[in-house]
């Protein structure tokens, strides 16, 4: 029984994976290279400097969805990047999509990424 409940607890964490790794791909790829600095910021980059603001990961993802449903050079943690790239448009995307696809970001070892 254990290792039933075991098996089903990683297949929920890989497709919970899977799922942010999707909505990453389908959202923000087109602006944000992974580890290039392009038409935007990379997402690296962007990883980076929130987690030396936001060391523990439900603030990194707090910060950054609540961020991206309303992006304002006024709360910006990146103003550089605003200053070299401007400000990312609003987009309309929902809280709850954000929060997977920060949550993801918050995980990733670009050090794997090409």
């Amino acid at each position: 029984m254990k290792y039933i409940f075991l098996t089903f607890l990683i297949s929920l964490s890989l497709e919970a994976n899977s799922y942010g790794n999707l909505l990453l791909e389908g959202n923000c790829t087109t602006c944000h290279h992974k580890t290039k600095n392009i038409s935007a910021p990379s997402l690296k980059v962007i990883v980076t400097r929130y987690k030396e603001a936001f060391a523990k990961k439900e603030d990194f993802v707090s910060y950054m969805s609540t961020w991206v449903v309303k992006p304002k050079e006024e709360t910006s943690i990146m103003l550089d990047m605003i200053s070299k790239y401007e400000l990312m448009p609003e987009l309309g995307y929902d809280k709850d999509t954000l929060e997977i696809i920060s949550s993801y970001l918050y995980d990733m070892n670009f050090d794997e990424e090409k």
